[in-house]
């Protein structure tokens, strides 16, 4: 690493000039892969006294693990955690990975989902690194692979290194501490339908034609009745849903003989007690075309770790009030496997995922002292 980052507003430049787009989708680059993003972020844990590996978890797609020295005896283990990979960088009106020092902001992917948190994070275990060892908790680092698409970094992770007292997982969550977020079901509805040629459309049967009396249905009545099922969650509002995606035919001149439409739910602790989205929504679809079939994407937890945990306490005493978030991350997967859970880091999540994406620099500044503060007051 050289030459070696001055201050923490130098280490998320240089992290936004390493392209580490996750590949799922279309990336809008070339530029795609966590490794060259983990193998910068071990030379720095290395530098600042961690013991480094790198597991791979896909080929070329590691994770990045960095262990801190500790003195004693046996102690509760607290995990940094924030994610390498960014969304793809299709249609961003400035350099994708410039790191552009410009208005008191760094602009490019990633500056704040996640590596200005992360930049933060390491920063402070940087400028802390002698003081570490000492604390009465070991301190570890994971970069995750793979948050932005499927989270098998995080699922990895918590199957192959047990359960830790607390992980603190980097997003930009303005400094407060998210104890509770939704969790997301990815479906797809199908519809099929008998092809013949789009002169005669009478002979055949339409599946586009059926998928939406399906469409217009689920953006009204299933919308209403997931929000009843679930209940208003005093952090989260009610679960909802988006019809992101849909894809039906072969050609103009002929009937469709398929379709799916790919659907995103966020849901509540409410709804899943309720009996969860998937059921309620084959239910729904069948009710309306008998023939009609739900399969799953993929699915995320939510996530409600207890706010009286002794070290989600510290948090709050530090300056990181609680909060909730209609997103989802890697702490769900963290928090299945046995672990306390929370996310937290400088910058807000307005601008993650955007044309524009950028961090302020005083927001990482502040993300330093308040790791540090934080690390501090376990002393």
């Amino acid at each position: 690493m050289a030459p070696f980052p001055a201050n923490v507003v130098e280490l998320t430049q240089a992290l936004v000039r390493i392209p580490s787009v996750n590949p799922d989708g279309d990336p809008g680059t070339d530029g795609i892969g966590e490794e060259r993003c983990a193998r910068f972020v071990g030379e720095f844990l290395h530098a600042a006294g961690a013991a480094v590996t790198l597991q791979e978890v896909e080929p070329g797609r590691p994770n990045v693990i960095g262990r801190f020295p500790t003195h004693g005896a046996s102690k509760p283990r607290i995990l940094f955690a924030p994610h390498t990979d960014t969304v793809s960088v299709g249609g961003m009106t400035i350099p994708p990975f410039g790191g552009e020092l410009r208005d008191g902001k760094i602009w490019g992917r990633g500056a704040s989902d996640t590596k200005g948190p992360m930049a933060s994070m390491l920063w402070a275990l940087y400028e802390m690194r002698h003081e570490i060892p000492t604390l009465p908790v070991e301190v570890h680092f994971v970069g995750f692979m793979s948050e932005e698409s499927a989270q098998l970094g995080s699922q990895h992770f918590a199957k192959h290194h047990g359960r830790y007292d607390l992980a603190i997982i980097g997003e930009p969550t303005s400094l407060k501490t998210v104890f509770r977020h939704k969790g997301c079901l990815w479906a797809d509805v199908h519809t099929t339908g008998v092809a013949v040629h789009g002169a005669t459309p009478e002979l055949g049967v339409n599946a586009i034609v059926k998928m939406a009396k399906l469409v217009a249905a689920l953006d009204t009545e299933f919308r209403d009745i997931l929000a009843e099922a679930g209940g208003e969650d005093e952090w989260l509002g009610a679960s909802s849903i988006n019809l992101g995606m849909i894809q039906g035919g072969t050609r103009s001149n002929i009937v469709a003989d398929f379709c799916k439409l790919r659907l995103d739910i966020r849901t509540t602790p409410g709804l899943q007690r309720a009996g969860g989205a998937l059921a309620l929504l084959t239910e729904f679809v069948q009710s309306i075309d008998e023939t009609a079939q739900v399969t799953v994407a993929s699915e995320a937890f939510h996530l409600d770790t207890d706010p009286s945990n002794p070290f989600v306490q510290k948090l709050i005493a530090a300056g990181a009030s609680l909060t909730g978030a209609p997103w989802f991350c890697d702490a769900a997967f963290l928090a299945a496997a046995g672990t306390p859970a929370i996310a937290i880091g400088p910058g807000s999540i307005a601008q993650a995922h955007t044309k524009d994406e950028f961090i302020a620099v005083q927001d990482l500044e502040d993300g330093v002292a308040f790791f540090r503060r934080f690390l501090a007051s376990l002393g």
